[in-house]
């Protein structure tokens, strides 16, 4: 039978196949695997090498995709025969966070909880660890899948590729080497570049739903002037302190921001903003005031609005606040990913959605209020049609769930349904002519 005579029947018995040796104790092994290898944003290589060694063990064309010394791909290939589309299984393998006291603290919390470390725990169906859920846990359905699938050998029409990004997170180089090229899609737009080019992609990351759009991010730096002076000096010479000031612009910013996702709300998007970082003066040396300060804003924009729109109306605001305050406040944008859409017709949003209601049993809704932005905007802003899907956020009775530590537990039950709708997609999409796909 070839590729072009599949039945559905002949489909359901790929993935009941695939699914078969997908155990939830093959997902926890997964998971501890690629939690205990440390993957700081700019320092992904060995998660990268250890996750090649692996697909190439299981018998696809696999390899490290270096970047730089630290930085990293991997990326797996199951060959069709040509006649249909090629679909890529992506996931970034990048932490928010370090695991290392030295960098974390005080700004994670007064110190690093055992979840917080790139060791993993195993309690029950749940595994620990840093980035255990976000990015791990996802990576790791990704990884097994692919797996299960080249066990399977089934006969494609259109190329399977898994593929492990470095770079996902929102932050820039971690290590203080000034290096440029980390974070924010990196390792995405990298494996692209070098051919690593599908026409259609599903990107694992959190979220127990299918999302076609997803917001983008500006970063903004405001700079608030000030007086350089003396601390003994203050009563004698001219005096304006700009972390005074900042302080008055931030409090105004938040309240700014608490009415900006109302006037760009879309169906599933709900652009939100934080101000995540204020700079000035010497910490060696509190007893003179800097000449400036600095404000870092993360600003998330609704597909549809591009950066510059968002840093003019930003600049209107701050417009009218150095008027009341007496000080004239520049921005600067240094930062941009815009938002993107993939029409929530196309065949793989449409596939993705099926395969969530396969797997779910109940009809899908759209979640709305969305604000997370992924490496999907680097594969839509290239033309690839892109959906999202992955694992709610942990829920348990045992311990207590905050930001670290939903992103740091996966159950690794979750992991078994999404690696059941991965399985399903990747079957659905590359069993097909891209004749029968374009129907």
């Amino acid at each position: 039978m070839s590729t072009i005579d599949m039945t559905e029947a002949e489909r359901e018995r790929i993935v009941t196949e695939a699914l078969a040796t997908i155990t939830e104790d093959r997902l926890r092994e997964a998971a501890v695997g690629v939690t205990s290898i440390a993957s700081p944003t700019g320092g992904e290589a060995p998660l990268a090498r250890w996750l090649a060694g692996r697909l190439a063990a299981a018998g696809l064309d696999a390899h490290q995709q270096r970047i730089d010394d630290g930085q990293a791909n991997a990326v797996g290939r199951l060959r069709g025969d040509g006649t249909g589309a090629d679909l890529m299984l992506y996931a970034p393998i990048d932490t928010l966070t370090t695991g290392d006291p030295d960098l974390d603290v005080p700004w994670i919390g007064p110190g690093l909880r055992p979840d917080m470390r790139a060791e993993a725990r195993c309690d029950g169906p749940y595994v620990s660890g840093l980035g255990a859920s976000n990015p791990k846990g996802h990576a790791a359905c990704v990884l097994v899948v692919g797996e299960a699938l080249a066990g399977v050998r089934a006969r494609l029409a259109g190329d399977l590729l898994v593929a492990f990004g470095a770079g996902g997170m929102p932050t820039n180089a971690i290590d203080g080497t000034g290096r440029l090229n980390t974070g924010h899609g990196v390792g995405c737009s990298f494996l692209l570049e070098r051919g690593w080019h599908p026409d259609y992609a599903v990107i694992a990351k959190p979220g127990d739903f299918v999302a076609h759009e997803e917001v983008g991010l500006c970063w903004f730096e405001i700079v608030v002037p000030g007086i350089h002076t003396y601390s003994g000096s203050r009563h004698r010479l001219p005096y304006q302190n700009p972390i005074v000031t900042a302080a008055e612009v931030v409090t105004r910013l938040e309240r700014w921001l608490a009415d900006y996702p109302e006037r760009h709300r879309t169906a599933t998007a709900a652009p939100q903003g934080i101000i995540g970082s204020v700079a000035g003066g010497w910490e060696r040396m509190p007893s003179v005031t800097s000449a400036a300060c600095r404000i870092r804003l993360d600003l998330r924009i609704a597909p549809g609005t591009t950066p510059p729109a968002a840093k003019r109306e930003l600049a209107a605001y701050l417009r009218g606040l150095s008027a009341e305050l007496g000080v004239d406040l520049a921005v600067e944008l240094v930062l941009a990913v815009p938002g993107t859409r993939t029409p929530p017709e196309d065949w793989v949003v449409r596939r993705t959605v099926r395969a969530w209601e396969s797997v779910s049993g109940r009809p899908h809704e759209p979640i709305d209020g969305n604000s997370g932005a992924t490496d999907a905007n680097i594969l839509r802003a290239r033309g690839i049609p892109t959906a999202r899907v992955g694992m709610p956020k942990v829920v348990a009775t045992e311990f207590d769930v905050d930001f670290a530590r939903g992103m740091n537990t996966v159950d690794v039950r979750a992991m078994r349904r999404l690696c059941e709708l991965l399985v399903r997609v990747a079957v659905d999409t590359t069993t097909r002519t891209r004749a029968e796909i374009n129907d």
